[in-house]
């Protein structure tokens, strides 16, 4: 019955007999937008700044290999380093159901032989159980430099296609406005939660580039049509017209991120739960937030947007000014509430395009 009344619902915002105003409440969303942002650009520095993993800023770490049978408690591996690094700050996870993960900063052969030593003792396993490792800080540099080299040229890249299938530079500045803020999001909710920035991390965010922009598109497309030559009438202002759109595609909206979100779902409760894998949690972490974050910008951020871009051309102000008075000579008053309601004509419309 559920799913008969949601397919009706989607059925109802497609002809146009039901309308949700996304357009014409945009001031709502770009100041919730707007406290958002600031939110996620103040948040993390009021909590010390975010967290990079040793892959960016170089350091020791030691992993300890137990059968299972022995304590794995956190506590003691924090006591173990400050005996031999009194005052450090360590990080520590556990690893699968074995293992344990110490990370500090970045030590001398002497001093990590110790810390072996005494991390071996506290957890009752022999020293051949304890792997050792270290990364230069020069190493983490590069994958920085690298990651935002990938994300610049993305950037540019799809900004040359969309500019390209869509003839406007309008849209893919639009769509760009979105993504920009599903970044921002996304990196300030991993520095509130004090969430680690890893490689896998990294990958995650340049994934949600893509993801992001696939929704955008897919909206996109349809304001394009509804504002093609032969659909896009004196029966709407562009506002309503783009309004339209984003409910027809409102329910694929909506069913396209649920079905992204369950698969990933699995990967984080697996990989964080269940195997205790770093690399996986990481990057399924980044990719539920920003799939999130991503159908919200879509209906809300990137739509608006490029209304607020058009709206003041004038030809749209010409159509626009067509309209209303249209509208006033024949008493009607709202094209999304009387207009839009004849779905004989909008299935007519839907088999034209």
């Amino acid at each position: 019955m559920a799913r008969r009344s949601f397919a009706e619902f989607g059925n109802a915002l497609y002809t146009g007999e039901k309308s949700i105003d996304f357009i014409g409440r945009r001031k709502l969303w770009y100041t919730i937008a707007a406290v958002m942002i600031v939110i996620a650009i103040v948040g993390p520095f009021l909590r010390g700044g975010f967290t990079f993993g040793i892959e960016f800023t170089g350091g020791s770490q030691f992993q300890i290999h137990t059968e299972g049978g022995e304590s794995r408690d956190q506590q003691v591996a924090a006591d173990a380093v400050e005996e031999v690094l009194p005052g450090s700050a360590p990080r520590i996870s556990l690893v699968g159901q074995t293992d344990i993960r110490v990370q500090t900063e970045q030590l001398d052969e002497a001093e990590s032989r110790e810390l072996k030593g005494v991390l071996a003792d506290a957890f009752g396993v022999d020293e051949a159980e304890v792997t050792s490792s270290y990364i230069g800080a020069l190493w983490g540099q590069d994958i920085t430099r690298q990651a935002l080299i990938a994300l610049v040229v993305f950037l540019l890249f799809a900004t040359l296609v969309m500019a390209l299938y869509f003839r406007t530079w309008k849209m893919s500045f639009a769509a760009l406005i979105a993504l920009f803020h599903d970044l921002i999001l996304t990196a300030g909710i991993y520095g509130i939660s004090g969430f680690e920035i890893t490689p896998a991390a990294m990958i995650g965010f340049l994934t949600i580039l893509g993801y992001s922009l696939y929704d955008t598109v897919v909206v996109f497309d349809k304001i394009r049509e509804n504002t093609a030559p032969g659909e896009f009438t004196e029966r709407r202002t562009f506002a309503e017209t783009v309004n339209l759109a984003v409910n027809q595609t409102l329910v694929r909206s909506i069913n396209t991120s649920v079905v992204a979100l369950l698969p990933v779902a699995s990967i984080l409760f697996i990989g964080a739960v269940v195997l205790g894998a770093g690399t996986l949690r990481d990057i399924s972490l980044a990719l539920f937030i920003g799939i999130l974050v991503g159908a919200y910008s879509t209906i809300f951020i990137a739509a608006p947007s490029y209304v607020q871009l058009r709206q003041n051309e004038a030809a749209i102000k010409k159509h626009d000014a067509r309209v209303e008075k249209l509208r006033a000579a024949n008493g009607q008053q709202d094209a999304e509430g009387v207009l839009d309601s004849d779905p004989v004509e909008a299935s007519t419309s839907k088999a034209r395009g």
